[in-house]
């Protein structure tokens, strides 16, 4: 298999080069900074020997390892986003290289006091004796999801590399704007041509999951009156405490931080206001349809009950689709779940097979006629300084790729 050091100088290769998304942003990609990488991506794959290489004016990449077969097997095609999360600073990343992880605390930043403890995050734990890439303390690192393209197109190169392994049509996809719930909008599914594909966006060694939220988002507009505070009495419309009355109205346990599995939430993700008003920006998630639709009446129900109670339509509610549960999409065709299964079970890799607190482009792409369960590329902590990826994972994650190849072919 590939080195530990070409892993470790592909993948740092990418994380160094800043792809922020942003959500305020029209355009496709939504930052002229994920060009820098894109570009390079498609130089890469070309250098490596892949063919049909191509990148859209929106920066969609497309590229293809033709079959080494001479009977028909169903093209699959792997997919992974270049774009980071703007929740926090992707710019200037420093990755560090922790060799023979000792289990211990590490130190991400000195000066400012900023550990990586397996105290807090358990799962340090198992990589005890492995390679670990880390953050300095300052930035994330771009493990999601820049470990699964170091995956794909390092899988690639190896079967180019080794034409004994037979192996079908194999189609490879990079998007943009993942991060901003974008990533499959303009993914040309007719074009990328593939039977069904994976996304290699999950966590830990051993993540395989075809279900994921349904998710929308809400923006909750409050308008107030403002007056002078000294003449305010009967006049003044306070947007903020209305606005708080809004939030106190909704379950208090039913948050991101009193939920697991399959419990579906309610995310206030930032609030902006003054007197005159106050605007609450919320994501909206349940695995459940039926729930999901339920939640998303529970917003307008509020409203509908403060403005009736103050006389006056100051409440107003958008709430916009984001995805939906592949769940539904991926179950007619489960023996694409049951081939990565067998893969990494063929590698000693324990399958964990779990819904996605979250979403994925496999998410939209399953309901855009491309079936697209989500892989593990090995990374923890995303979107923050505490973000990890051990080298061994993403090795792995390189040999399940290649192992579905082959399985494919076989069946």
């Amino acid at each position: 298999m590939i080195s530990k050091q070409h892993i470790i100088n592909r993948f740092i290769s990418y994380v160094t080069i800043d792809t922020e998304s942003d959500p305020e942003s029209n355009t496709t990609p939504s930052t002229s900074k994920q060009w820098d990488l894109a570009n390079k991506l498609v130089q890469e794959l070309k250098d490596i020997g892949l063919e049909d290489v191509s990148i859209d004016e929106n920066a969609y990449i497309m590229a293809t390892l033709p079959s080494n077969v001479d009977h028909a097997v169903p093209t699959i095609g792997f997919i992974s986003h270049f774009d980071t999360s703007p929740d926090f600073t992707g710019a200037n990343v420093n990755p560090q290289i922790i060799d023979n992880y000792d289990g211990k605390d590490i130190v991400l930043n000195a000066s400012e006091n900023i550990i990586l403890s397996p105290d807090y995050f358990e799962d340090l734990k198992q990589y005890t004796g492995q390679t670990l890439i880390t953050t300095d303390g300052t930035t994330l690192l771009g493990a999601d999801d820049k470990a699964g393209i170091t995956e794909i197109v390092s899988a690639m190169e190896y079967l180019i590399q080794h034409p004994e392994i037979k192996h079908g049509k194999i189609r490879v996809g990079f998007t943009p704007d993942e991060e901003i719930g974008r990533g499959a909008h303009k993914f040309d599914v007719s074009k990328f041509g593939a039977d069904w594909a994976y996304t290699m966006d999950g966590s830990q060694i051993g993540e395989l999951e075809y279900e994921n939220f349904n998710a929308a988002g809400a923006l909750v507009t409050i308008k107030g009156k403002i007056v002078h505070p000294g003449y305010a009495k009967g006049k003044m419309i306070n947007s903020m405490y209305i606005a708080q009355d809004f939030i106190n109205s909704l379950p208090e346990t039913e948050t991101p931080e009193h939920t697991s599995g399959r419990e579906g939430f309610f995310h206030l993700h930032n609030i902006k206001g003054d007197v005159e008003e106050t605007q609450l920006h919320y994501i909206i998630r349940d695995h459940d349809k039926k729930l999901f639709e339920s939640r998303k009446e529970t917003f307008k129900n509020i409203a509908n009950k403060i403005n009736s109670k103050l006389e006056n339509d100051v409440v107003k509610i958008e709430v916009k689709d984001q995805y939906y549960n592949m769940r539904e999409k991926v179950e007619p065709v489960m023996h694409i779940v049951d081939i990565a299964e067998e893969a990494m079970k063929s590698l000693n890799i324990e399958p964990i097979i779990k819904p996605i607190r979250g979403g994925t482009d496999g998410s939209q792409l399953s309901f855009m006629g491309l079936p697209c369960p989500n892989i593990f590329a090995g990374g923890h902590n995303f979107h923050g300084r505490y973000e990890y990826v051990p080298v061994e994972s993403m090795i792995k994650a390189v040999e399940v790729i290649v192992k579905i190849t082959e399985l494919t072919a076989q069946k």
